[in-house]
């Protein structure tokens, strides 16, 4: 308000120097409609989401919002995301309190989904089992990946429609859970797509490089691409990676080739997305703007 007055009593002062009266009076009516203009109050959040999905909501630009223990930062115009995991069994609730003061709760149902157990055979025998110096280089590897998660850049690229990396076969899918040489491991932390290797990789949404290594003993060719506000997406198995931290890239472009390294048996791309630690399905993100 104080600049929009401010703006209105310069083109006053500009009219009294002998400016067109018409175009300042003009100017002035506009400025006085954007400062009157009523305040997006909204809140809105999806009723229920799956498991395993980044989930949006619309709040007002300028409010305090609060999902568990973090607080989630509006953009410009009142968006913001978090992930619910692949566990979750909610309903999950979403604290807003608006600068006028006043408070309000949002509610979110989490459907479940079905599981598959998946058996992957032919996996090299160390990468299941690996002996104790193999473990600690593992575990070295995978905190600094981690680490690199933490990242809470002020950027609106997570808000883009994210396209497919590459076309192929979906060959693993999110949250199934792996046993690899009849052991069982982990959940599947995202999604593998079959094809060829040396195959391009496509950045699904742009977005920052904040890891690149050629060589980590599971994930092979390990990249990832930070899309501001927690949101991240990592590629696997690259055989070549085409970018560097610090890289600044575009929806589509070109950030590597597909492969077969660390832990895996054929070439394939696994494309994960975390919200921070939070895990969530590439294709469920997929689907929201299809």
């Amino acid at each position: 308000m104080r600049f929009a007055q401010a703006f209105a009593l310069s083109l006053l002062a500009m009219a009294s120097a002998g400016c067109a009266a018409a175009p300042v009076s003009q100017a002035i009516a506009q400025v006085s409609a954007a400062a009157t203009a009523p305040v997006d109050t909204r809140v809105v959040f999806p009723a229920s989401v799956q498991q395993g999905s980044l989930v949006f909501g619309k709040v007002p630009a300028n409010a305090t919002v609060r999902y568990g223990t973090r607080v989630l930062r509006p953009t410009n115009y009142g968006t913001v995301v978090f992930g619910v995991g692949r566990d979750e069994a909610g309903p999950v609730s979403v604290d807003i309190l608006t600068a006028d003061g006043r408070t309000q709760v949002a509610s979110v149902d989490v459907t479940p989904r079905d599981w598959p157990v998946e058996n992957v055979r032919g996996v090299p025998p160390k990468t299941v089992a690996p002996p104790p110096d193999i473990a600690a280089r593992i575990e070295r590897e995978q905190a600094q990946v981690t680490a690199t998660r933490a990242r809470d850049d002020d950027r609106v690229d997570f808000a883009q429609a994210f396209i497919w990396p590459l076309q192929g076969r979906i060959s693993g899918r999110f949250g199934n859970q792996r046993v690899y040489n009849g052991v069982p491991k982990s959940p599947h932390s995202g999604m593998d797509i079959a094809a060829p290797n040396g195959t391009p990789v496509l950045a699904p949404a742009a977005g920052v490089v904040t890891f690149a290594a050629p060589n980590l003993y599971l994930t092979g060719g390990t990249l990832l691409l930070d899309h501001g506000h927690g949101v991240s997406s990592n590629f696997l198995h690259l055989s070549r990676i085409d970018v560097k931290v610090g890289d600044r890239v575009q929806q589509g472009q070109v950030i590597g080739a597909v492969g077969a390294t660390g832990r895996a048996t054929g070439p394939h791309l696994h494309w994960g997305m975390n919200w921070f630690e939070v895990r969530v399905d590439p294709l469920l993100v997929l689907e929201r703007t299809q």
